[in-house]
């Protein structure tokens, strides 16, 4: 890593590890490097974050660059977004305009419509997991595939997964569920957000009170505040998104049909459509699946003198049947 790489800052620190921006010696190309301590951390999920990562090119997609092996961590090299989360963006402006909502929202679609096209499933669509690219006219970036899923590779989505004031109600039924639809809901909760800059299924005198939380999404409980103008378009949309049977929810195709998204759609995202995102042959990793997929099992052995080496060996085993495993927090536990 250190041969290639020039570490110049920390970007953040999560359960996965530490997020560090780095600088490619040879191209001189600023990129984040995400650093996932070798050994039992080095979970499936790990592994269907990388494999399903790695198979997305789109310009509202950060890009997958590489996994590197240190002799202590598993780092996975990506495109840096120099302009932050979205979150961050609205907690400064405290909610934004309809049409700078759309904008974003509009961009946000395109990448998740790709990702169903591949056939993957994002599962914790949100703020935090939107980046910005940094430039004059903002560039959304969907990041952060740890609980997505493949409908190629993996099995049906049934695990309660997510963010609680993100998800959909089909999600809290530990039933298999549609992962695009829930996918969908989940964007809605974003425009919403952007549009009013609060969660529509959140108590804001009660934040932290889950259950709530829960009882309001079950019962597509939520208002938008009177003092916030939002077209009657804007309304109609969110109210086909914000519904409890997800064969009845809007899909991604008919969103992008819809007339308040199609009003002043980027010639970028139309351009986007129409070519289906052809990519040079540069733009992909350089690393094969089965290269990949060798140095994810050489991750999983634990770096020699590591206390988890004692315990690998008993514990390898009792989690090779676990679906689902928490790395982000995020993780929402049954509430009865």
């Amino acid at each position: 890593m250190e041969e290639r790489y020039e570490t110049l800052k920390e970007l953040g620190v999560g359960n996965f590890g530490v997020a560090r921006l780095v600088r490619d010696k040879k191209t001189k190309e600023l990129l984040a490097a995400k650093y996932i301590e070798r050994g039992m951390t080095i979970d499936e999920n790990v592994q269907r974050e990388i494999i399903n990562h790695m198979s997305l090119r789109h310009p509202n997609i950060i890009r997958f660059k590489e996994v590197v092996l240190t002799p202590t961590h598993l780092a996975i090299v990506m495109e840096y977004a120099a302009g932050g989360e979205l979150f961050e963006r609205i907690l400064t402006a405290g909610r934004f305009s309809e049409d700078e909502a759309r904008f974003f929202f509009q961009q946000l679609i395109s990448g998740v419509s790709y990702c169903h096209a591949m056939e993957i499933c994002h599962r914790d669509l949100k703020l935090e997991n939107t980046l910005l690219d940094g430039s004059p006219t903002p560039c959304v970036k969907i990041c952060d595939f740890g609980y997505s899923k493949s409908a190629l590779l993996h099995s049906i989505p049934k695990s309660t997964v997510g963010t609680p004031a993100y998800i959909a109600p089909e999600v809290l039924s530990r039933k298999e569920y549609d992962g695009k639809i829930a996918d969908v809901w989940s964007c809605g909760v974003t425009l919403y957000v952007m549009l009013v800059g609060s969660y529509p299924f959140e108590d804001p005198e009660d934040p932290r009170n889950f259950r709530k939380t829960v009882s309001q999404i079950l019962s597509v409980q939520y208002s938008i505040p009177d003092y916030v103008r939002v077209s009657q378009g804007c309304r109609q949309l969110l109210s086909q998104i914000f519904v409890a049977d997800p064969s009845k929810r809007i899909t991604i195709p008919e969103i992008k049909k819809h007339a308040w998204f199609q009003k002043n759609l980027p010639k970028e995202i139309m351009e986007v459509e129409q070519t289906n995102y052809i990519v040079g042959e540069q733009d992909w990793p350089s690393q094969s699946v089965e290269e990949i997929m060798e140095i994810i099992l050489e991750a999983k052995k634990p770096a020699e003198g590591s206390k988890a080496g004692d315990l690998y060996a008993d514990d390898a085993e009792a989690n090779a049947d676990t679906e689902e495993v928490d790395r982000s927090g995020d993780f929402l536990a049954p509430f009865d």
